[in-house]
């Protein structure tokens, strides 16, 4: 497919992370975008105020009567149900439909491809190796699941010969992609209703990572079954973060190489998984030949990804915090960096778990991990693309966790309840539409806290 011969650009799921930051690109390269989504958001709006055109409505009428086959592309997202009037619409008329990561392959396919993958750290990852490229002078665009604060956007650059993306194991869309330079942040299972058993998520991996032929380019953990160029925290690695301190508020570290030590690298996402995430991108970036001193300052200058532990108020006697975190193994990241950041302080852990079957997978897992906090309020769960499956409610969730300080809250009892609570530091954690709750809990404590 030739994207040039395209003149009009729909996306059906517009107001998806990974979905918006195409129709950002797309509207910047000069093409006519709008599209479909199923209800509003300040994502959507973001992308209504930036000139395109969105309706909430699945009605074939919405679509413009310009957009004709021969210059059309349709972009849907997987979580778009088979009986959606537009998808068939655009399906019977044999318009060109594609999914995201088609795309995403389409266009990085003539581009010099850094891919990120992993069940965890791929936003983070992927945000710091594209905010270093940019900073440093590159023909880049990354494309990022996640609004990178220094940026405001989940676009950064305008680069036509370098690209930065997810590589999303979700429905093996990964596979799509034709990287240059890679990494693989983490294997864990995950996607079990797509997958079936974690050994089909670690065979897609494999899959994955030989799309890299020189693994002198695959960078992986130590901790993983993967050949390439391992990175490590403290632990015999090719490239290895040693003497890491904290100073004021920043970590500060040092990093082996095969050419060297490079010292005194200054970086402020709290948590030791944040610092493996930066360490990564470090990594590919000294293998494409990015200067040191330009990573250097590209590390202190980065202020993180919203909803990715991301400070809504950070006060003596308050701090709120919220993360996108919808996996046992990141709560326990958010966990870790939170006890390392306020030691002795009471911890709320507000809980909106993703989906029933996510949920039904590790909920002991779950259970264990939110069982570390010193309180958790636990929400419905958010179905997402799924229907609801018996037995698998917040109910069970809840009887697994072993703290006696837990229960269920409504959305609509909520913020009352986290304002009348004694804790110093309020968290909330979870990847359905809590996000949306954001600026509302920040306003209500904030006002506590007058």
């Amino acid at each position: 497919m030739n994207l040039n011969q395209i003149q009009n650009v729909y996306f059906i799921g517009i107001g998806g992370i990974g979905m918006s930051a195409l129709a950002r690109y797309f509207k910047y390269i000069g093409k006519e975008v709008s599209g479909y989504d199923k209800t509003p958001t300040i994502l959507t709006n973001e992308l209504i105020d930036s000139g395109i055109d969105i309706h909430f409505e699945d009605d074939i009428n919405l679509i413009p009567k310009n957009y004709f086959v021969e210059n059309t592309l349709v972009i849907i997202t997987p979580a778009v149900p088979k009986n959606h009037s537009q998808w068939n619409y655009f399906l019977e008329r044999n318009y060109q439909v594609k999914k995201r990561a088609e795309v995403l392959g389409i266009i990085t396919k003539d581009t010099f491809c850094f891919a990120v993958a992993g069940t965890h750290g791929k936003t983070t990852t992927s945000s710091i190796l594209g905010h270093i490229l940019h900073e440093s002078g590159a023909d880049v665009t990354a494309f990022i699941g996640g609004i990178v604060e220094n940026y405001n956007s989940n676009l950064i650059g305008s680069g036509k010969t370098v690209t930065v993306v997810e590589a999303d194991e979700f429905d093996r869309s990964f596979l799509h992609l034709h990287p240059n330079i890679a990494c693989v942040t983490s294997m864990d299972a995950d996607h079990l209703d797509i997958y079936g058993t974690d050994e089909a998520i670690k065979e897609s991996f494999t899959e994955f990572a030989d799309k890299v032929q020189d693994k002198n380019k695959l960078f992986v953990t130590t901790q993983l079954p993967l050949s390439g160029v391992t990175v490590g925290v403290n632990e015999k690695a090719v490239y290895n973060a040693f003497n890491i301190r904290i100073e004021d508020g920043s970590y500060v570290f040092d990093v082996e190489t095969p050419n060297g030590i490079l010292k005194d690298f200054r970086f402020g996402l709290p948590g030791r998984h944040n610092l493996m995430n930066a360490l990564m991108a470090l990594a590919m970036a000294v293998n494409f030949g990015t200067p040191t001193d330009a990573i250097a300052r590209a590390l202190a200058s980065f202020k993180g990804i919203r909803r990715r532990f991301s400070y809504q108020i950070k006060s003596e006697n308050l701090v709120y915090i919220d993360d996108y975190a919808h996996h046992p193994t990141e709560i326990n990241a958010v966990h870790q960096a939170v006890r390392e950041l306020y030691p002795g302080k009471k911890v709320l852990a507000v809980f909106q778990p993703h989906l029933f079957s996510r949920t039904r997978d590790f909920v002991d897992d779950f259970a264990k991990s939110l069982s570390q906090f010193d309180e958790v309020f636990l929400m419905d769960i958010y179905p997402a693309r799924e229907l609801p499956m018996e037995g698998v409610t917040s109910e069970w969730l809840l009887s697994k966790i072993d703290n006696p300080n837990k229960k269920i809250v409504s959305k609509e009892a909520l913020i009352p309840m986290m304002v009348e609570n004694n804790a110093s530091v309020y968290v909330t954690i979870g990847a359905g539409d809590i996000g949306e709750m954001v600026g509302e809990i920040k306003n209500a404590l904030n006002e506590k806290n007058i």
